[in-house]
């Protein structure tokens, strides 16, 4: 085993996302530690193709940047999508709500989001807890009424984040349902 350092920049990740590079980070300590090459190391990790609806760039219509993270079912994983903007977020965030502390990631709301659309049945929990620090917040029953509604109020250089903090099982089979679904109707704007 080789306490050898080496480096992989930025750039050579395929995704340099925040989530993304502890993930690589940790994949090339555990490497390091299992006497894996160095440069089949760098090789997979400037490779690796991101997991579906985690992270996932879906398009940009109009310089407005949508991302996929219907995966984002918890309050944690949340903060990870929201942490990686580095643009104005408008967050769709929403479903069955399962007892979270969304104080968690009010300071990264604050910082980041200016607007959030919400995409489910009750959303009264999302509404009441953020209406003090974020001014505009929407409800919709769809995904085509969440999508057009985040749409139609991003402006050139935001960024549109599916992220929902909650289960998917009020309106979806499933995060991989919602997920697809927000893709599709996003590519047919």
């Amino acid at each position: 085993m080789s306490s050898e350092d080496y480096f992989l920049t930025l750039e050579e990740l395929t995704s340099n996302s925040t989530y993304n590079m502890h993930n690589s980070m940790a994949a090339s300590i555990s490497g390091n530690l299992v006497g894996l090459r160095k440069e089949s190391v760098k090789q997979c990790l400037s490779e690796f193709q991101n997991v579906e609806h985690r992270l996932e760039f879906v398009a940009n219509i109009h310089s407005v940047e949508f991302i996929n993270d219907s995966k984002a079912i918890n309050i944690n994983s949340a903060w990870y999508a929201l942490e990686n903007a580095n643009k104005p977020v408008i967050w769709i965030a929403g479903g069955i709500d399962k007892g979270n502390d969304y104080s968690r990631i009010l300071d990264l709301v604050k910082a980041k989001v200016k607007a959030i659309v919400c995409l489910g049945l009750n959303n009264d929990r999302i509404i009441k807890y953020f209406s003090d620090v974020i001014s505009d917040i929407y409800e919709t029953s769809s995904m085509e009424e969440a999508v057009a509604t985040a749409n139609s109020i991003a402006k050139k250089g935001d960024q549109v984040l599916l992220a929902p903090a909650c289960a998917s099982f009020d309106l979806f089979e499933n995060y991989k349902d919602r997920g697809r679904k927000f893709k599709e109707v996003v590519n047919n704007l």
